[in-house]
């Protein structure tokens, strides 16, 4: 198919970046990739018609997928036509929007102003109430003073929910049961907001309990077009972070989802949307309520391309480029049920801790009705500094039980080992009675489901690389490929070496010894972190990272179990505590430095 993108930029990484060249493929376009140093092997560099790396290192603010100017003057010296965001990142950054669409380059997303109306929590309620679209009881101005919160508190009833007005996937989150919590929360909230979104402006509203997390996938083109390719249910989440999601959402009233599909499209339509986009709602009890709009492509929108047979990502490129949409609303049915698992790299059974590493053994499910959305593969280094996302597994069954079935079958095939991940978590979730009967909320896992999956979980153990010994009655004849960077452009080079190369087998057992050698202590401090030693009162990382805020000072007195530092890895903050009472002797680190595991954050005497 031809296109008025001859060429398009992916400014992203991972399986979404994956997923987009392969879109570019299928309509003729030529894909470019960028990468920061540590991406440089990531399997949507290998993919791309070009590749290009980013000046910066990761943790660095503002660098690397995040650098605006950066990335706009690459588009441009490798002459694309349009730039994909992907999700994350800077997908939904109004300015980023603008600086392409300034720059001559099409932007594969909304107009800057819509993804600047939709971005605001507190303006997106506003434009959802004048289009009558139902929306959370709370506040439609910023809050900043504590006690009009608890004022809130008395008139709705705890818990309320305390959001960064430009926060999304739970950031800026933080949700208070009683007025004492108040102020702690609201600056938490403030905090996240300036720190991943450059805001602290914060709204409150009720904390519902029990609801369910329906979002309606819609697109729209330019001339005023928007269908509904109907709603998707993620209500199983962890700290607001979607762990599992299923197409249709089961035992859903008719009613309700009927008026819930109406609504998304009418809300969406009075802001002139268009695009790919997710209207996220909740539902509770006959009632629902306008959560966030969503102005890109999410994760899960595999599970509804299986069930309609709609190529999203094709048709955010094509209406991107001017297309009218083809597609009209009595054309998309809902066939059968589709389930979607994140595969993370995480440990569920240690409180989800993030588990960077190395996929030392990587075997994919290869069965009807499976996809496997990823960017992994045997030998990839699962870095710190990004999402601990590996793969999205998603299957297509007639009904919801042979969805079931078939993600249970597809979970039992797919390994990967060298670090841990939610696979044990998924399969246990799928043997659950509560899921098996639809009886899932927002709370769900937190609440009821990770008590039982504790009880029952052992902590998954690290497991170094395997080696392989060489046969040494063969001769050796390696090949080898470089990548040459000219101007930041890299092109890979392929070498062949003439003669042969042998190995003895004396020095093919030294390296095998050496390389297990050094994976060893990497391998045995991953399965057992540690945060301090009580006999030596040093605080240290429990995994690498960021570190995310101080929250002592030298000299200061602190008492065991209190908060020391807030620390960020794969986009997960933990809190770092004292182990013993005592005073800070001296603290080893600053405010936004990457450290790695172990590393001496401070001491305590």
């Amino acid at each position: 198919m031809s296109t008025q993108i001859k060429k398009l930029l992916v400014a992203n990484r991972g399986e979404i970046a994956c997923r987009i060249i392969h879109a570019c493929r299928e309509l003729d376009i030529s894909p470019i990739a960028i990468f920061s140093e540590p991406d440089h092997k990531s399997r949507h560099v290998e993919l791309a018609d070009e590749k290009w790396k980013l000046d910066g290192q990761p943790g660095q603010a503002g660098k690397t997928y995040l650098d605006i100017a950066q990335i706009v003057e690459i588009a441009k010296k490798a002459g694309a036509d349009a730039i994909h965001p992907g999700y994350g990142f800077l997908s939904e950054n109004p300015g980023f929007a603008k600086a392409c669409t300034d720059a001559g380059l099409i932007f594969v997303g909304p107009s800057p102003e819509i993804i600047n109306l939709m971005g605001s929590k507190v303006e997106s309620r506003r434009a959802m109430e004048k289009a009558k679209v139902p929306v959370v009881p709370g506040t439609t101005d910023p809050v900043s003073d504590p006690e009009l919160v608890k004022e809130l508190g008395i008139k709705y009833g705890y818990p309320l929910a305390i959001k960064a007005s430009a926060g999304g996937g739970g950031r800026g989150l933080r949700v208070v049961k009683n007025a004492e919590e108040v102020e702690a929360a609201l600056a938490g909230a403030k905090r996240e907001g300036e720190s991943y979104f450059g805001s602290g402006e914060v709204y409150v509203e009720k904390y519902l309990d029990k609801p369910r997390h329906i979002e309606v996938q819609i697109l729209g083109d330019k001339f005023g077009n928007l269908i509904h390719l109907y709603e998707r249910d993620c209500s199983s989440q962890r700290r607001h972070q979607k762990l599992l999601e299923e197409c249709p959402a089961f035992k859903l009233d008719k009613k309700v989802k009927e008026k819930l599909l109406e609504a998304a499209v009418r809300g969406a339509k009075s802001i002139g949307y268009f695009s790919a986009g997710t209207m996220e709602f909740l539902a509770w009890k006959d009632q629902f309520y306008f959560l966030e709009m969503n102005t890109r492509v999410q994760v899960e929108h595999p599970i509804t391309e299986l069930t309609t047979g709609v190529d999203i990502v094709k048709e955010q490129i094509l209406i991107a480029c001017g297309e009218r949409l083809q597609l009209k609303q009595e054309d998309i049915k809902q066939n059968g049920h589709s389930i979607e698992c994140r595969i993370n790299a995480e440990d569920p059974s240690r409180n989800f801790m993030p588990s960077p590493g190395t996929i030392s053994e990587y075997v994919v499910p290869q069965r009807p009705w499976t996809r496997l959305d990823s960017g992994s593969y045997q030998g990839y280094q699962v870095l710190p500094f990004y999402d601990s996302l590996l793969a999205k597994l998603v299957v297509w069954g007639s009904n919801r039980n042979e969805a079931i079935k078939r993600m249970k079958l597809a979970l039992g095939e797919y390994t990967i080992k060298g670090l841990s991940t939610t696979i044990p978590f998924h399969q246990a979730l799928l043997d659950n009675e509560a899921f098996l009967a639809g009886e899932v909320h927002t709370g769900f896992i937190e609440q009821e489901f990770m008590k039982e999956y504790k009880a029952m979980a052992k902590p998954q153990p690290a497991q170094a690389p395997a080696v392989a010994a060489a046969d040494s009655d063969k001769t050796l004849k390696p090949a080898r490929s470089f990548n040459v960077e000219v101007d930041r452009r890299i092109f890979t080079v392929n070498v062949a070496e003439y003669g042969a190369i042998s190995e003895t087998k004396e020095s093919q057992s030294k390296t095998v010894t050496m390389l297990k050698a050094a994976e060893g202590p990497k391998a045995a401090q991953q399965e057992a972190p540690r945060s301090q030693s009580a006999q030596t009162g040093e605080v240290r990382s429990t995994m690498n990272g960021l570190v995310k805020q101080i929250l002592v000072k030298e000299k200061e007195q602190v008492k065991a179990g209190q908060k020391l530092v807030v620390f960020e890895a794969m986009k997960m903050e933990t809190d770092v505590t004292a182990d013993l009472d005592g005073t800070v002797s001296s603290i080893k680190v600053k405010t936004g430095e990457t450290v790695n595991a172990n590393h001496l954050l401070m001491v305590i005497e």
